[in-house]
């Protein structure tokens, strides 16, 4: 039986305590960052080594492929592709041209992931931005405006899902106010509920059909002024499978962000109990996985559920001619210049 974590490695290949690890404590799955990366052919053996550790060749591994900044398959071994922004910009100018770009971007994106074996990628990010909110969010965003959020991000769940690859949307319920980096701190948004459901809220509510959601790690002051969403049963409860009616595989952000403290037993043991089905640990610091996996139970029951539907909508990719659909992305992110 699969455990209610994923995790990241350390390097290229596998050592061996960390091959001897995920056989013992079989994770769920298992995420890729550029410390990770070098060629096509390695990050496939990489793959291969962790989907082994588990005895599962579908086993999800994960990857924040989302274009822009965050992007961890780089030139010149894999394509560039644009930041979210380009296309609501260009939804301004053209709504059905931007839709039919993202969908494709999406598509390519998947492309490159499902020739590795990655199934699954952090994308879409649904935060609305505002203004005076820390750029963490910035350019990843599509728009300000939830209505142009909402149509490109079904477009890009659309394009990765006919790719053979999973979507996560993040970070439900809303990290657009925040004002703080939460890789470095603990953002605090002091919202009122009325404006958080009218604003941050509608992105998650309108696509809440996505398989897999990634949690925030803010306090909404508004809600529960004690703890941020990852840790907050009331948000979990309350908020994202109540107001937003998320009834998916939902799946911490990061547990080793500095947003967060206590040691990682104890952020992971707060996560599972607040309501997440599955915790997410990146760094692929040994001794900070073995404290993990202390806290870590199970996948069973209702989480077990959640897990089975998400991953039955993985589909083999769809008949594709990439060098046909880049040359028409080209051509219509080209329109409204």
């Amino acid at each position: 039986m699969r455990s209610r974590a994923i995790y990241g490695c350390a390097g290229l290949t596998l050592s061996a305590a960390e091959r001897d690890f995920f056989r013992d404590v079989k994770p769920w799955g298992f995420i890729l960052f550029a410390r990770n990366i070098s060629d096509a052919a390695q990050v496939r053996t990489l793959i291969t080594q962790l989907r082994d550790t588990v005895g599962d060749g579908k086993a999800p591994v994960l990857i924040d492929q989302e274009g822009g900044r965050v992007a961890r398959l780089k030139p010149p071994q894999w394509q560039a592709r644009p930041p979210a922004a380009v296309f609501g910009a260009l939804h301004q100018a053209i709504p059905e041209a931007a839709r039919e770009a993202t969908y494709l971007n999406a598509r390519l994106i998947a492309h490159d992931l499902a020739e590795l074996g990655i199934n699954v990628d952090c994308l879409p990010v649904l935060d609305v931005p505002v203004p005076g909110a820390h750029d963490i969010i910035g350019d990843r965003a599509f728009a300000t405006d939830p209505g142009t959020i909402i149509t490109l991000a079904r477009a890009q769940i659309e394009g990765l899902i006919d790719g053979g690859v999973l979507p996560v949307m993040k970070h439900i319920p809303g990290h657009g106010r925040a004002g703080a980096d939460s890789h470095l701190a603990l953002p605090r948004v002091p919202a009122t509920v009325e404006e958080l459901s009218a604003s941050d809220f509608v992105t998650f509510r309108s696509l809440d059909q996505c398989p897999i959601a990634m949690t925030a790690h803010v306090v909404y002051e508004s809600i529960d002024p004690q703890r941020p969403a990852t840790t907050s049963p009331k948000v979990i409860r309350d908020v994202i499978r109540g107001e937003i009616g998320f009834n998916g595989l939902l799946m911490s952000d990061d547990l080793s962000m500095k947003a967060l403290d206590g040691p990682l037993s104890v952020r992971t043991k707060a996560a599972l109990f607040a309501g997440c089905d599955l915790v997410l640990h990146c760094n692929g610091d040994m001794d900070e996985m073995r404290d993990v996996a202390s806290e870590v139970k199970a996948l069973e029951g209702l989480m077990q559920k959640r897990s089975e539907q998400a991953l039955a909508q993985l589909r083999a990719p769809a008949p594709f001619d990439p060098a046909a659909a880049a040359a028409r992305l080209t051509s219509l992110l080209g329109a409204s210049a």
